[in-house]
C-alpha cells in the first residue's frame, strides 16, 4: 500500500484510531484549572487502591507525582509500600479515603483483585479523579460499559494496565498490517501458560480465622459474603468466578493489545468454547480454547480470534511456518540480558529453558500474503516465513508513540493528550474479553449483540452485571 493510500485510509479511520493516535480535542480531558493546578509542571496528588502486588509496581510507576494516600485491607500485602511513603496515608476501606482525602487527591490508581475494579474506579471518576486502572478494566462487561460512559461524562483521564499498547511494537504491527505487507488477516492465534494459580477446583475451600492484618470485610466488597480462606487471598482469587477472570482475563488484554489495535476489533458477532479441561462451578477452567468472531469492518475482513491458554509452549504453527525457529520474537534486549548475567557460557539445558519460556506467550495473525507476531507486551514485532522479509523495511510512523505506560496517564491527568488506553479504547476491549471469560461457564456459541449489551440466552444474561453486596453501593 502506498503512502497516500495509507494516509486516506488512516482519515477514513478517523476516531476509531484515537485510543493508538492521541490527538488534541479527542474526547474530554480535565483542564488543569480543575484539577487545582496552574502548570503541568506541579506534581499530581495520586492515591493508590491496593498497594501490594501489582499496585506496589504501578504505585512505584508514578512515584514522579507526590503518592499521598493508600486503601488496602491488607496490611502485610501493602508492607512495602507503606515503608517506602512513610507519609501517605493510610486506610483498608477506599470509600473513607475518598470520602476523607477528596479534596486531597487528584488521581486513583485501582490494583485491586478484579471484583473490585468497577466500583473503586467509578467512586473514583465521580469525584473528579484521574483514574488508573489496572488490566482487566472490570469482572463483568456491565461495569465496563458504565466506565467507558462515566469516563466520558466526567471528562477525567484514564488509563487500563495494559502496558503493551503502549509498546513500539504494537503500533509497528498496526502500521505494518494496514500497509497490506501481509493481505487480509482472517484469523490470529493467540495464547498464554497462564494460568499459574490454582484454577479447575471443584470444592469450595473452609473457613480459616482472618488475619489480624486484614480488613475481610473490605477485601470481599461487593462479592457475597464468605468466610476468609487463603484459597482466595491474597493471590489466589484471580481463579475464581467471584473475583477474577482467569487467565482469559489476566493476560488477553496484554497478548491480544496489538490484535485490538491493528484491526480494529470493535464488538466480536459471538464466541464459542472450543475445548476446555476442568470445569466446575466454582474456578476457571485448567486449560481452554475459545474463538471469538469479528464482522468485517473497516475495509478488513470477518476474522475469526483463537484464544489458549493453559499453554506450555507455543498453541499454533501451521504447516507454513514448519521450520521456522522462534514463532514468537525474543526482543533483543531480553536475549541480551539473559546472556550477560551468566559468569559462565550458558549451558544448552538453560537455553532450551529460555527459549520455551519466550514462546509461552504471543499472538500470530493469519495473512493471505504471510504471517506477523507480537510476543506477550508487543516488545517485538516479526514478519514469517522470515527467508522472505530479510532487509525488510518498516512503513512510515503513523501512530504517535507513546512517552511511556504511566507517563501518559499523567500527561493526560494534567491535561495532556489522552491515553493511548484511555477508558473509550479499554472499555470496549476489555468488554469482549469479558464475554469470552463468561463463555466458559456454559454450553454452545453465545451470540452478542453489542449494543443492546445482550446474548442469546437469558442465564447468560443475568451474569452480565454483578451483584452488590449489602452496604456496597456502585455509586
Amino acid at each position: 500500500m502506498s503512502a497516500n493510500n495509507l494516509s486516506r485510509r488512516h482519515f477514513f479511520f478517523g476516531s476509531l484510531l484515537a485510543g493508538a493516535l492521541p490527538a488534541g480535542g479527542y474526547g474530554a480531558v480535565p483542564s488543569l484549572s480543575r484539577l487545582g493546578f496552574k502548570s503541568p509542571l506541579e506534581k499530581l496528588n495520586v492515591a493508590a487502591i491496593g498497594a501490594g502486588g501489582k499496585g506496589r509496581s504501578d504505585i512505584a510507576g508514578c512515584d514522579t507525582e507526590n503518592i499521598v494516600a493508600f486503601a488496602d485491607p491488607d496490611e502485610v500485602r501493602a508492607a512495602e509500600s507503606f515503608d517506602k511513603y512513610p507519609k501517605a496515608k493510610r486506610f483498608t476501606d477506599f470509600r473513607k479515603m475518598l470520602d476523607k482525602m477528596e479534596k486531597e487527591i487528584d488521581a486513583v490508581i485501582v490494583a485491586t483483585p478484579d471484583h473490585m475494579h468497577g466500583m473503586a474506579t467509578m467512586w473514583s471518576m465521580e469525584r473528579g479523579k484521574a483514574v488508573y486502572c489496572q488490566k482487566p478494566l472490570t469482572r463483568t462487561v456491565w461495569e465496563a460499559r458504565q466506565l467507558t460512559e462515566a469516563a466520558a461524562k466526567h471528562g477525567v483521564a484514564t488509563q487500563m494496565g495494559n502496558q503493551g499498547y503502549s509498546n513500539e511494537g504494537t503500533r509497528q504491527a498496526a502500521e505494518i498490517l494496514w500497509s497490506g505487507e501481509i493481505g487480509d488477516v482472517t484469523e490470529v492465534h493467540a495464547w498464554t501458560n497462564r494460568p499459574v494459580w490454582p484454577q479447575g477446583v471443584d470444592q469450595v475451600p473452609k473457613g480459616q480465622k482472618v488475619p489480624k492484618t486484614m480488613d475481610w470485610d473490605s477485601w470481599i466488597g461487593i462479592a457475597e459474603d464468605r468466610p476468609y480462606s487463603d484459597a482466595y487471598a491474597p493471590f489466589k482469587w484471580r481463579g475464581w468466578y467471584d473475583f477474577g477472570c482467569g487467565a482469559l482475563g489476566d493476560m488477553a488484554c496484554h497478548i491480544l493489545g496489538s490484535v485490538n489495535m491493528a484491526l480494529l476489533l470493535g464488538a466480536p458477532t459471538g464466541v464459542e468454547v472450543l475445548k476446555q479441561v476442568g470445569k466446575n462451578p466454582h474456578t476457571f477452567p485448567t486449560k481452554s480454547v475459545i474463538r471469538f468472531d469479528f464482522p468485517a469492518r473497516h475495509g478488513m475482513p470477518p476474522v475469526k480470534v483463537f484464544w489458549y491458554d493453559g499453554a506450555e509452549d507455543a498453541a499454533y504453527r501451521p504447516e507454513a511456518l514448519a521450520d521456522e525457529p522462534r514463532l514468537i520474537p525474543v526482543h533483543p534486549s531480553s536475549e541480551r540480558r539473559f546472556y550477560e548475567r551468566a559468569d559462565e557460557p550458558r549451558t544448552r539445558e538453560e537455553i532450551e529453558k529460555f527459549e520455551a519460556s519466550s514462546q509461552a506467550n504471543g499472538a500470530i495473525f493469519v495473512g493471505s500474503k504471510g504471517f506477523m507476531s507480537t510476543d506477550t507486551y508487543a516488545n517485538s514485532v516479526q514478519l514469517m516465513p522470515q527467508k522472505y522479509y530479510r532487509g525488510y523495511e518498516m512503513p512510515d510512523e503513523w501512530l504517535t508513540r507513546s512517552p511511556g505506560h504511566y507517563r501518559d496517564w499523567i500527561r493526560a491527568a494534567k491535561g495532556g493528550e489522552p491515553s493511548c488506553s484511555d477508558f473509550s479504547v479499554a472499555g470496549p476491549f476489555t468488554e469482549w474479553i469479558l464475554l469470552g471469560a463468561l463463555a466458559l461457564r456454559f454450553e454452545g456459541k453465545l451470540d452478542w449483540d453489542a449494543e443492546a449489551m445482550k446474548t442469546n440466552r437469558a442465564d447468560v444474561n443475568e451474569l452480565l452485571k454483578p451483584t452488590f453486596r449489602k452496604g456496597w453501593s456502585w455509586t
